[in-house]
């Protein structure tokens, strides 16, 4: 399985699960338009589409940092087409860009609320139809939405339904492209059964030491990686677990991946119940 010469867009690619996939594609000889909007170190969130692009360079592949605000369709648009006159092409579209707040009803401000809307939902849309036209011309072109199973048990809702809905509508995107594309493109969903150790984790979800209950970026990436490699006809409209995919791959021994081996892991969110009423996908 390679990722050797492919071209691929990642949005957020400049820390975390994005930067990981970028790698992960690099190290086969893969090119990597890192689409972000940190061009300048925050002491909060480290990286810049400068460093993850020399990163990729290191591993092996080529990079393109483009500074992207997928919320304004003219950047989407300018980063699209600076990436196929570089490329001269795309062959996979990672979604990965997202905003999170875990906020009720009351406690959400409206431009919380926005912001998280333009990046999960409409971002994931817009960059999925700017890049649509240049994926039809692939030879196994994918799109994989780093978001959830559609879980539709109430306890998901009730604490935080605005990041719930803006999150679930890059899964819903999936799915129903899927089916508008299919035999085409494929569409899939990927997510982790345990916390990410993110900035997300780190800034938002209990510091060091929730990082500690946490696996590796790297989990997602070689999950991504197999994927990517599949077939498109063959594997879309897929709400994919980390776990399963590698278990699927030959990989059931994950202690690689935790930061803390033996540290009991924090589930993530969204992650289904034995039996509960889910969106499954066509296999």
């Amino acid at each position: 399985m390679s990722l050797a010469n492919k071209t691929l867009f990642v949005t957020g690619a400049s820390r975390g699960i994005g930067l990981a996939i970028a790698l992960r594609a690099a190290r086969d000889g893969a090119n990597v338009a890192v689409a972000a909007k940190t061009v300048k170190p925050d002491p909060r969130l480290p990286g810049t589409i400068f460093t993850a692009a020399e990163e990729i360079e290191k591993a092996g592949g080529k990079a393109l940092p483009l500074p992207c605000d997928i919320r304004d369709e003219q950047s989407v648009e300018k980063s699209v087409a600076e990436t196929v006159a570089r490329f001269g092409g795309i062959d996979i579209l990672v979604n990965n860009a997202s905003a999170i707040s875990l906020t009720g009803t009351l406690q959400t401000p409206m431009k919380r609320f926005d912001l998280m809307n333009q990046i999960n939902a409409r971002g994931t849309f817009m960059v999925s139809q700017k890049c649509i036209p240049h994926l039809l011309k692939a030879a196994n072109p994918h799109v994989l939405n780093l978001s959830p199973p559609l879980d539709f048990d109430v306890k998901w809702f009730a604490n935080h339904p605005a990041y719930t809905l803006a999150k679930y509508s890059m899964s819903v995107y999936a799915w129903a492209m899927a089916e508008e594309f299919k035999g085409r493109i494929a569409f899939n969903c990927l997510w982790p059964r345990t916390g990410i150790a993110t900035a997300a984790i780190a800034n938002v979800l209990g510091g060091d030491e929730g990082m500690k209950r946490c696996r590796k970026p790297e989990i997602i990436a070689d999950a991504a990686h197999a994927i990517l490699n599949r077939p498109t006809k063959d594997c879309s409209g897929n709400f994919f677990m980390d776990d399963e995919v590698l278990a699927a791959e030959g990989v059931t021994d994950l202690d690689q991946y935790a930061v803390s081996p033996g540290t009991p892991l924090m589930p993530d969110f969204f992650v289904p119940a034995p039996g509960a009423r889910t969106v499954v996908g066509r296999g």
